[in-house]
Parts: C-alpha cells; structure tokens; sequence
C-alpha cells in the first residue's frame, strides 16, 4: 500500500456550506477508491502571500492509503478546475511521514510541556540571567545621563599639568 497526503486550500469568501460540501467533495472522491487514514480541518489560516488577491485560506489536510496512484491524477486535475481550490499539494509518505504524522496523532510530537509555576519567593532568589543590579534610590530614572559635577573636572585639570614637569 502506498500512502499519500494531500493538501488543499478554499477560497474563505465563500459561504460556510460551499467550504464544506467542497471540502466532502474531495475526501469522498478519495474514500471512494482509497482507505483514508486521517482527515484534518485545519481551518483559516494566513497565507504566506496572495493568491487570487485572498490573504487568507481555509485548510483541508487528507491522509490516505492506496495500491496505486492513478486516483491522483483524477484529484489533481478535478482540484485544478474547481475555482473554489485555491491551492493543492499531493504527497507521497515514506515510512518515516507515516511514523511522523501517527507520533503527531498521538501526541508524541508537538505538544508542549508545561512548566510548573514558581512561587513568588523563589523568582526574587533566584533570578538567573535577569537583572539582579538594584538601582539606588536617588538614580536619575528620567533616562538623562547624569552629568558630572563642574568642581571635580576642574580640580581633575591642574593635577595632570603638574605631574610630568618633574625631571
């Protein structure tokens, strides 16, 4: 058995019924002459840029298994005629996509772990690569520079002329 995966975006203008029976459309050409695998809606999303001048698309993910490939030159050219498709991708799985896309499906790969909450006593000790500086109270917090005091690079001054005239 061979495992293939198609991809295919609708046009988001049109009426919630027109995505569905388009989206039915396609996955029935295909459970007709395939075993499919897995169907995922993926839904709006943003488009990486403009086709047809739409911004955005509705995502239809079908994963499948079948002996030959002759159902994707019959998808293909039904999906390349249908004006609501605004884009199709068909792909052939090797052993390793299917593991991937299976690990996926059950939660193996793309999950994210959430870490435990810090008690509050323990974020002020423990601050690790943060500002730990405290800043004295009398810092100018306008974000002026403070300026040095006039008298101490007046004085600064007559001390360096002074040095080097000793032999």
């Amino acid at each position: 058995m061979r495992n293939y995966e198609v991809t295919f975006i609708v046009d988001p203008t049109l009426s919630n019924d027109e995505i569905k029976s388009t989206a039915k459309v396609y996955t029935d050409m295909i459970g007709k002459n395939a075993k499919i695998v897995h169907n995922n809606e993926i839904g709006l999303r943003q488009l990486a840029y403009p086709i047809k001048n739409r911004n955005t698309g509705i995502y239809t993910c079908t994963e499948f298994e079948v002996e030959t490939g002759a159902i994707i030159d019959e998808l293909e050219l039904a999906m390349l005629r249908d004006e609501r498709v605004l884009r199709f991708l068909t792909v052939r799985l090797d052993k390793y996509g299917v593991k991937y896309n299976d690990d996926k499906r059950a939660g193996k790969i793309g999950t994210i772990v959430k870490k435990k909450k810090v008690v509050e006593e323990d974020r002020g000790r423990n601050n690790r690569g943060r500002n730990n500086k405290r800043r004295p109270n009398n810092q100018n917090k306008g974000g002026a520079k403070p300026q040095a005091k006039p008298e101490a690079k007046a004085e600064a001054k007559p001390e360096a002329a002074e040095a080097p005239t000793e032999n």
